[in-house]
């Protein structure tokens, strides 16, 4: 099941927040040229089948890239009590290579100490000992269950600042704000929650959000802020064959230009110290002594001083309560208004959370409601800015019941169960297999019973039944089945 990723997204304006290309000549797009480092979690918060699963995953994602010194050149690093490196840039030159390597990778166990591994993927991603290469994109994805030992803002920025694009992957239920923060911007293209054994349904849309994210670029800008942008370029220049000239100035007011010269290794740069709700005029341009590079102009419009939340995130969902955050925290804020009521006709209920809060549960709820949920930010100006989002809390769920095992032969029984009470709309059956790869079966809400094969004698199986619901899984119930062991025929003997 993949997990809800982001909700109530404030659609803002194009002229608000967002750089828009200028007409000029076009650039045809070539294929993906970068290096792209895997940064998975190997602790012991990965339970062995989970790390298996994902495993599976990157090997998979993986596998089809077009990978060699030409293209795209891959490496992968394990987060555990120490970062190990499994293998380097210049290793493998192909895909089918690279998937076997990923797939004989050993789980390290051990603390879970992310930045400590960010601090050695920022030397693997640029240093020539670890094969990576000069002048070319930088991709960083890292696969976690959202849990870390050590501080993962701080190194993460760096690798930003560099021009890494980072993407996420959380298989668990990590902090949605911490994470939208660590990864590239913004977090609806860069951030995925889902569960571990869904993972193979985001791999055609990452791999093809990796391969763009490594294609040359036009100018642009990310990190919009009320008096600051990222401007991001592709690799035109080298340290020795070059510089740039980078010049923006309001859209109104041309001769209040401010100009940069940046070396020809640079492909990012913040401007601040901007007007808030003012467009401004941003043009690059390539001096080189070796070919002529068109200039590059773009506008962007920072955003108003008193902004709302840009989005809302409703996670922890239960029959009686829900966790609400939002973001960003914008300056100047007094306080938050939270009005939350059911649709679509009910009381609406006001909580006021402080300035320094960007988070609230939201309890004595009913269950299987829908709620209109308005988050808004109070400025010491008296202005007020809000966003909404819907939210629905879960069914009340129970249990399947009792769990029943009928032999059909030494590899095979029959597993049946009781229905559960509620809405059910179907149920999983998992088996975990004590020799031999696991299983997942979905079935009816009218099916009771399914037939497990491969079941080797004399193992220890698990098998887990869970019900499922309109809005959520519900509980599950989990049994072990042990198959008898084949005994010997009696030898024959004649009297």
């Amino acid at each position: 099941m993949i997990m809800w990723a982001a909700l109530g997204l404030l659609c803002l304006p194009l002229a608000l927040g967002q750089s828009i290309p200028e007409p000029g000549p076009a650039t045809p797009s070539s294929a993906a040229h970068g290096d792209l480092l895997f940064l998975l979690d190997s602790s012991a918060s990965v339970s062995y089948y989970e790390f298996s699963r994902v495993k599976e995953f990157v090997g998979q994602l993986v596998q089809p890239l077009p990978l060699g010194p030409g293209s795209v050149q891959t490496s992968m690093v394990h987060v555990g009590s120490e970062p190990t490196v499994e293998f380097p840039f210049d290793r493998h030159h192909s895909g089918a290579a690279a998937q076997e390597a990923i797939q004989a990778a050993k789980q390290l166990m051990g603390d879970t100490n992310t930045g400590l591994a960010l601090a050695l993927a920022k030397k693997q991603l640029f240093t020539t000992e670890a094969g990576a290469r000069s002048g070319v994109r930088k991709v960083l994805v890292w696969v976690t269950d959202g849990d870390s030992s050590d501080d993962v803002q701080a190194p993460m920025q760096v690798l930003k600042d560099l021009g890494v694009t980072v993407f996420i992957v959380s298989t668990g239920r990590g902090n949605f704000l911490d994470l939208s923060a660590a990864a590239s911007q913004p977090p609806e293209k860069h951030l995925r929650f889902v569960d571990v054994d869904d993972l193979q349904i985001i791999i055609p849309e990452l791999r093809g959000a990796i391969l763009e994210a490594m294609r040359p670029q036009q100018l642009h800008a990310t990190d919009v802020t009320s008096q600051s942008f990222r401007l991001v370029w592709p690799p035109l220049l080298s340290g020795d064959s070059g510089y740039y000239l980078l010049e923006v100035a309001p859209s109104a007011n041309p001769g209040a230009k401010q100009s940069r010269q940046l070396f020809g290794n640079e492909t990012s740069w913040v401007w601040d110290g901007l007007e808030p709700g003012t467009t401004y005029k941003v043009v690059l341009v390539p001096e080189s002594n070796l070919q002529y590079l068109a200039p590059q102009t773009i506008q962007v419009t920072t955003l108003e001083e008193e902004v709302s939340p840009a989005q809302i995130l409703i996670s922890h969902w239960k029959p009686h309560s829900f966790h609400v955050s939002w973001g960003p925290s914008p300056v100047g804020v007094l306080r938050y208004q939270v009005l939350y009521g059911p649709l679509p006709a009910g009381g609406a209920q006001l909580l006021e959370v402080p300035a320094t809060e960007n988070s609230t549960t939201l309890d004595n709820l009913s269950p299987n409601t829908t709620y209109l949920v308005t988050v808004a930010a109070i400025y010491q100006s008296g202005r007020e800015k809000a966003l909404s989002a819907k939210a629905c809390t879960q069914e009340v769920a129970s249990k399947t019941g009792r769990l029943y095992f009928q032999s059909l032969g030494p590899s095979t029984v029959n597993a049946s169960w009781d229905s559960a009470e509620g809405d059910v709309r179907g149920y999983r059956v998992r088996c975990r297999r004590q020799l031999g790869p696991p299983s997942l079966l979905s079935v009816s809400p009218q099916t009771h019973s399914v037939i497990l094969t491969g079941l080797a004698a004399g193992t220890t199986n698990h098998v887990c039944v869970t019900p499922i619901y309109p809005s959520h899984p519900g509980p599950r119930r989990c049994q072990t089945v042990r198959m008898h062991p084949v005994t010997p025929a009696p030898e024959y003997r004649p009297t």
